[in-house]
């Protein structure tokens, strides 16, 4: 005598749990990369954006405007960039993630260095990128 089951057993339900359990991992895993990698190009088309404000800012002054000879990237030098060279601007938002500063490289030339705790990107004023 057969019976017909009109159901799931509890081993294929778990089986399909599994599985989901393993592609919202792999999905949470790749979404993660994609904001990461996301954050790092803003903080790059920043950085590109301060060098065209330096560019503009030599022409006016006749000098690059720094924070020393070593900076760090944190909020309050990230203020002073917006502050001096975009008026107070807010071009190095929080969403982004980072902070920066620039940090004087002999007497002519400059740097602009950004952290998130975790990775730091290095632009010189050729253009030539470090940390990416």
């Amino acid at each position: 005598m057969t019976t017909k089951s009109s159901g799931f057993s509890l081993i294929e339900l778990l089986v399909v749990v599994a599985i989901l359990g393993i592609l919202s991992a792999v999905g949470i895993v790749s979404y993660q990369g994609y904001i990461s990698g996301t954050k790092q190009k803003s903080a790059e088309n920043t950085m590109l954006q301060i060098a065209l404000a330096q560019t503009e800012e030599y022409s006016n002054s006749g000098d690059y405007y720094t924070q020393g000879v070593t900076c760090n990237p944190e909020s309050i030098n990230s203020d002073l960039i917006e502050t001096t060279l975009f008026g107070g601007g807010d071009v190095i938002t929080e969403d982004v993630g980072y902070e920066m500063c620039i940090q004087a490289v002999g007497t002519t030339n400059y740097k602009v260095i950004a952290y998130n705790g975790k990775k730091t990107i290095t632009m010189t004023a050729n253009g030539v990128w470090e940390g990416k």
